[in-house]
């Protein structure tokens, strides 16, 4: 998953300290930072949510889906079907 800020440019594409991210919005746990991954774009990205519920998705097009918030529903970027982690990628 690939989390964005529209406004103020992206500050934690290359943050790596252990902690949880929250949605900016609400405080809603979100992603642990044992889930964030290297990855090209310019935002940070991860493989898995804290909770059940810390995201939802909406069919934005093929093989594209709009992340939200799952408390709030803030925009949070966007998933991309089969974009991941290459096997054995570290985070480091």
């Amino acid at each position: 998953m690939s989390f964005c800020s529209f406004f103020g440019g992206e500050v934690f594409k290359d943050h790596f300290k252990p902690g949880i991210y929250v949605c900016s919005k609400c405080g809603h746990q979100l992603f642990s930072s044992c889930s964030k991954y290297e990855h090209s774009s310019p935002w940070p990205a991860f493989t898995e949510t804290i909770l059940k519920d810390s995201v939802s998705k909406q069919p934005e097009r093929p093989r594209a889906f709009k992340v939200l918030c799952g408390k709030c529903g803030n925009g949070l970027g966007h998933e991309f079907v089969n974009d991941g982690p290459a096997k054995g990628q570290s985070r480091f």
